[in-house]
């Protein structure tokens, strides 16, 4: 029988917020409906009238490890769920309550605890974001380079509970790259410190397991990360972010393959717009960018460095482009989109109906890592998915795809599928389609060799009924991790499908999962 929590009875909550107060102050119990809506809710659509299903019991607000650590001993004493929640800005609902419980909100985890200017370290508590520690870091000539789209509000914690993708990984690396080490609460309440070795500055270490990598990516399943040792880089002198046209886009793909592939040191990364997204772009009026009507096709690469690297490594990269059929969109406008990459979590946004009605919209987006050879083939059946949901339910909008490589050397891409969804509109019924649209995409990503996931995450409904088939055996061993470090599965329980852990009949479970 799976050992999944039941919702907390009004005594038994009071009974936990009691047992709270004794280790944190009044101020850091929160019990009020507010307080818990507000840390319910995630960009990710749902079903307005099924988000009460969202609503933790209480929150807390810890301010150090100890904390956070008595907190999730008293959980796992009373076997109350525990979520912790970051930025709020993932779009798989790692860090959203599907059991009630405890919502630890980990924002006054906040400080600077030390700044290494010898060897180029920070260590910070993960509250805190990357713009405002980047605030701090200005001032040494140095920057923490993970960039996420949502980069002014996510958190350290929150970037290494989802394994985050930085638009500028190709230069940089991504999260796991960056963070070097970190302190983790476990499920039971211990605290330990993880990285290369046990070393808090190590980059690399052949000494154990790199039990670093475990707890990235888990999605609040196997504790709190609280304080984390990050890598700095001197701050860049110079950025280029050239757009280009294309007339059609199997030009745009191989003039982005060729770019990627041409080992300039400087390059930070490039993006494929298809014929969807510059046709979302023009018909919207949102985007920055121009949109002529012979335009089909858009790529975008980045450079950071000194001034005298990035200009003549740019140089070579407008040749390439030039090679390929690109015609240069101008300063103004490449400047200016890239400097906008950040705005879309704090922009209301809309779609239209299949009538052209224009209606309030939220943005979702599937993502899969993907070989480059594979991104043609995925975009079609990606795209033939949405065109089919929207063809049964007028609540889906088809926002295009973009392909964004994630390494210095091109073998592979964050490819995504942006979905404008009426959020009002989405009933059961719509949502059902949803759902099985997700299990469609993820299954075309598998299908070409690719990854579900390269960015998000993949433990919401649809998505996550694929991952034991793609994870095959390695599932079965998460399994076991998830009952030997989480006995009573209060971190985060039904994320993942990792309740099967503590269920009688996993086996049969897992087979039909995996034939689903």
């Amino acid at each position: 029988m799976t050992l999944t929590p039941e919702r907390l009875s009004t005594d038994q909550v009071d009974t936990v917020a009691d047992r709270l107060r004794t280790v944190l102050r009044e101020d850091q119990v929160l019990t009020s409906k507010t307080d818990r809506l507000n840390r319910a809710r995630v960009p990710a659509p749902f079903p307005v009238h099924r988000w009460r299903e969202r609503l933790p019991d209480l929150a807390v607000l810890p301010e150090s490890t100890d904390e956070v650590a008595a907190v999730v001993r008293i959980a796992n004493e009373l076997r109350v769920p525990v979520v912790p929640r970051d930025g709020g800005t993932g779009l798989t609902d790692g860090a959203v309550p599907l059991h009630g419980g405890i919502v630890v909100d980990v924002k006054r985890l906040n400080q600077v605890h030390e700044l290494d200017l010898d060897n180029r370290t920070v260590t910070v508590g993960t509250g805190i974001n990357m713009l405002k520690l980047n605030e701090q870091l200005g001032r040494h000539g140095l920057i923490y380079p993970d960039d996420p789209a949502s980069y002014p509000c996510s958190l350290v914690g929150g970037r290494i509970g989802t394994s985050g993708w930085s638009l500028v990984g190709s230069r940089y690396g991504h999260t796991r790259d960056l963070v070097l080490s970190f302190d983790h609460v476990l499920p039971t309440g211990d605290v330990i410190h993880v990285g290369d070795g046990i070393g808090r500055k190590i980059s690399k270490s052949s000494s154990g397991y790199q039990l670093k990598h475990l707890f990235m990516g888990h999605q609040g399943t196997l504790g709190i990360a609280t304080r984390a040792t990050l890598k700095l880089y001197p701050k860049p002198e110079a950025e280029l972010s050239p757009f280009w046209a294309f007339d059609n886009y199997d030009d745009a793909y191989r003039c982005v393959g060729a770019l990627a592939r041409a080992g300039v040191a400087t390059f930070a990364g490039a993006v494929l717009f298809d014929e969807y997204k510059v046709a979302y772009l023009r018909r919207d009026d949102e985007a920055y960018i121009p949109q002529p009507s012979d335009v089909r096709a858009l790529v975008c690469a980045v450079m950071y460095g000194y001034e005298d690297e990035v200009r003549p490594a740019g140089r070579r990269l407008f040749r390439i482009a030039k090679e390929h059929g690109a015609r240069y969109l101008g300063d103004e406008i490449s400047e200016g989109d890239w400097a906008a990459r950040h705005d879309r979590y704090a922009t209301p946004l809309h779609g239209r109906t299949k009538a052209g009605q224009v209606v309030p919209m939220s943005w979702h987006c599937e993502d899969a890592a993907v070989n480059y050879t594979q991104l043609p083939a995925v975009s079609q059946a990606w795209h033939a998915i949405i065109a089919d949901l929207r063809r049964k339910t007028d609540v889906f909008d088809d926002w295009g795809m973009f392909a964004y490589t994630s390494a210095d050397t091109g073998v592979d891409y964050l490819t995504e599928i942006d979905v404008g969804i009426w959020e009002q509109r989405l009933d059961d019924e719509a949502w059902a389609l949803w759902v099985q649209a997700k299990r469609d995409i993820a299954r075309a990503a598998l299908e070409h060799g690719g990854s579900i996931s390269a960015c998000h995450g993949s433990c919401r409904e649809g998505e996550v009924d694929l991952v034991p088939s793609e994870l095959g055996r390695g599932f079965e061993v998460m399994l076991d991790l998830k009952q030997m470090l989480d006995p009573h599965n209060v971190m985060n329980p039904g994320k993942y499908h990792l309740d099967l852990a503590y269920a009688g009949d996993a086996e049969a479970a897992l087979q039909q999962l995996r034939d689903t």
